[in-house]
């Protein structure tokens, strides 16, 4: 009764209000004037308002701005999913969508488009917008900067950090005075255009360079230490020159920037004696909370902006003020990485591809029309090359590494990223940089980058070290199992498995790989994510009493770092668990993050080239299918429902070409006393002669641990009693076809793929 007084009364209440509503409508029409009313009442002059406030919300300075938001991350979102696909940093995509948005590409070939999407006058909001994200970009890279590593190993880093900026600062100089009557601008003295060549020169990309060391998995290794300590070095020092810079070329000279330069060095002495000091006290408030305040939040982002205000004031632009609150941030790595979490998303996904395609609106790569201006790009990016790559190299050498690590050193220290974008655009801004020496610099940034990943691939190449004829036939003795996983639990229940496998066996190797995505953790995370997704996994060996070696990688392409890994490792068995792993999506989850099934852009390139169906008929998911697809040694999928031990297992045999699950079979009964019962379910086995006299062999060799059974003969309970169900993946997609019912019942199945 109560429910329908209720619903009684909602409508009541709709009814008379609404009546209220019309009544003032219907009299409120005679207070307005005539024309008005015929302009109401006019149903062309209605279509024409329409039409006319569609158009002007169109061109609204706010839609138009969130237009551009949707455009740019779609398109940055597109070129750093493919850039990723071959093996380059996503920055480099989103590097490229700057210049197709620009007057470059898109400018050239559809001005209309490019017009409507990127007016002049809305270029400021887009710019002012922008800033705002390089200012949380830069507060997150200062944040990321270890001082305390950079402390420790001072020592060893600062020589070759500070040789890789003095050398190509020093060929910078030299090329402005080459190039400096010809490129330019107007009024611009020869000392602050050679300045900006030269701190461009000089630049290294910290957070690019953090991401390739954590995908080349060299974090742990004495080359990767060196390289991000002398990177962070590089970044704090470059950064300080190119705030000196920016006073000197807004004062005029050297002499006037003086004064400047005094207020910036009081700036930060008053940051690290007395801000950092701050922030630390507050940040032990919230010790040991796993969590920071709205309040504590507050703070901090009031310590940005006034620092960022500061140096702006100051002369030294507000970057540098914002990288300074950043880098004066408690070095608690929990607390930081906690902090970090609740901008970075903001920063690096939504507002810094905006800079990337501002910077793309002024990169006009069409000016280099004659073969002058190419050869002047060329000559920009050589002297880059030699300055950063050489500089670094020869110093390392210097310093007594070996000639790899110091050639590692040099192609990771040349990579210059955003960071170059940054400076570039700074000295565009202060008018240093004519519309073509930007596009030349540009150039150079984009190169210097992209070559990072192919100089370290053909360095390995060149010091790669064949194995001895021993240690190959030793490895050749052992039967080796990867397994992969992306859960703690998960990996813990394929060591279980793994260990049913061999556990008696004296020549073995089990290895457990955990993957873990490159953009989502930092360098001072890693240590603390990798003993969190191995810690299960390692208790697991110790209450079996096996070995395991763990192998941890920072990955954004899972599906192909796997297939790499069983081929350096020659493994024999790789298993997986099936289901859909968070690196999977469609077209638009690899764009942006999410795991709708929809088009895969592998499977249209495999559709093209006749290898597959554009849509996935397979009962295995996208990362699972790839799997399948690209690995040269068999693959077990495991379906885990609360697999502990595998005493008692079930083997369906839909077809004769299944019995290569025999030899699995074979390996569970050696090394776990297992005892299995083969399902012939197509009938195909009773009558085979040779198929009989194998499972008798077995059965001399083990009595009473295989045995055969028709399907027919099967009890409701039977699956209860069973441990593992083996299954090849051909005959696991007959099962959901003919055999759908057991699958409520089966126990925790392990699907084997077809040997190649």
């Amino acid at each position: 009764m109560q429910k329908y007084r209720n619903l009684l009364f909602y409508i009541e209440t709709i009814i008379v209000f609404s009546g209220v509503m019309y009544w003032f409508f219907v009299h409120g029409k005679s207070l307005q004037g005539e024309e008005i009313l015929m302009a109401h009442t006019n149903p062309a002059s209605a279509w024409t308002n329409f039409l006319t406030s569609l158009s002007e919300n169109l061109h609204h300075p706010l839609g138009l701005l969130l237009l551009q938001i949707v455009a740019i991350l779609l398109v940055a979102r597109l070129f750093g999913w493919v850039c990723i696909k071959i093996r380059q940093p996503s920055v480099i995509g989103e590097m490229i969508a700057g210049i197709i948005l620009g007057p470059s590409l898109l400018g050239m070939h559809f001005p209309e488009v490019s017009v409507f999407l990127f007016p002049e006058e809305s270029l400021g909001n887009l710019e002012f917008l922008s800033q705002i994200g390089l200012i949380l970009f830069m507060y997150i890279v200062g944040m990321e900067l270890d001082l305390s590593v950079l402390r420790k190993k001072a020592q060893d880093a600062i020589m070759i950090s500070h040789a890789s900026i003095i050398i190509p600062f020093a060929l910078g100089t030299g090329l402005a005075y080459y190039v400096y009557q010809d490129f330019a601008p107007a009024g611009i003295p020869f000392i602050s255009f050679a300045l900006f060549i030269a701190i461009a020169m000089s630049i290294t990309a910290f957070p690019v360079l953090a991401r390739i060391v954590q995908e080349r998995n060299l974090q742990k290794t004495k080359l990767g230490s060196v390289v991000i300590t002398c990177a962070a070095a590089d970044d704090i020092t470059a950064w300080c020159i190119l705030a000196a810079v920016i006073a000197i070329v807004k004062a005029g000279s050297f002499v006037s920037s003086v004064y400047v330069i005094a207020m910036a060095v009081a700036y930060v002495i008053l940051m690290i004696k007395v801000v950092r000091p701050f922030v630390k006290r507050v940040a032990d408030l919230q010790a040991g909370r796993g969590i920071i305040s709205k309040s504590i939040v507050a703070i901090f982002f009031l310590i940005l902006i006034i620092s960022s205000y500061t140096t702006e004031i100051i002369g030294i632009h507000a970057l540098f003020g914002a990288f300074m609150a950043g880098a004066i941030m408690p070095e608690n790595t929990k607390f930081r990485n906690i902090f970090i979490e609740k901008i970075e998303d903001v920063a690096l996904v939504l507002l810094l591809p905006l800079f990337f395609v501002f910077t793309g609106l002024r990169t006009h790569i069409g000016l280099l029309n004659d073969f002058h201006l190419w050869k002047t790009a060329g000559l920009i990016i050589l002297v880059a090359v030699i300055g950063k790559f050489l500089g670094s190299a020869l110093t390392a050498r210097f310093l007594r590494m070996n000639w790899k690590d110091s050639l590692s050193i040099g192609a990771l220290m040349n990579t210059r990223g955003l960071m170059e974008l940054i400076v570039l655009n700074i000295g565009y801004d202060l008018g240093v940089l004519s519309p073509e020496i930007f596009a030349m610099m540009v150039i150079m940034a984009l190169v210097t980058t992209l070559m990072t990943g192919p100089a370290l691939d053909l360095i390995n190449l060149i010091f790669k070290k064949s194995k001895s004829a021993e240690d190959h036939q030793e490895n050749e003795s052992k039967y080796k199992i990867l397994l992969v996983f992306e859960k703690a639990k998960t990996g813990s229940t394929l060591l279980k498995l793994a260990d049913n496998l061999t556990h008696k066996m004296e020549e073995k190797s089990i290895t457990a790989m955990n993957f873990g995505p490159v953009d989502d953790l930092h360098n001072f995370a890693l240590a603390d994510y990798e003993k969190q997704q191995f810690a299960e996994v390692i208790e697991t060996a110790q209450i079996l009493k096996t070995s395991v070696t763990t192998m941890f990688k920072a990955s954004n392409d899972i599906e192909t770092d796997v297939i790499i890994a069983t081929k350096k490792g020659n493994y024999d068995f790789l298993l997986i668990m099936l289901g859909k792993s968070i690196y999977e999506g469609s077209l638009l989850g690899r764009l942006l993050g999410f795991t709708t099934n929809i088009i895969n852009p592998e499977k249209i390139l495999n559709t093209v080239k006749g290898k597959m169906n554009i849509f996935n008929v397979s009962p295995f998911d996208d990362f699972n299918m790839s799997i399948l697809e690209k690995s040269s040694i068999p693959v077990g999928i495991m379906i885990d429902k609360g697999f502990e031990t595998a005493e008692k297992i079930c083997i369906p045999i839909f077809d004769l070409s299944d019995l290569y699950l025999m030899e699995y079979a074979k390996r569970l009964m050696n090394n776990n006393n297992s005892k299995i019962i083969i399902l012939d379910i197509a009938g195909q086995i009773q009558g085979n002669i040779e198929i009989q006299e194998l499972i008798q062999d077995i059965e001399q060799l083990a009595p009473n641990t295989i045995s055969l059974q028709n399907d027919s003969t099967l009890e409701t309970t039977f699956f209860e009693s069973q441990d593992l169900m083996i299954i090849s993946n051909r005959s696991w997609k007959n099962l959901l076809d003919s055999k759908s019912s057991w699958l409520s019942d089966v126990p925790s199945t392990l699907i084997v793929s077809d040997p190649k």
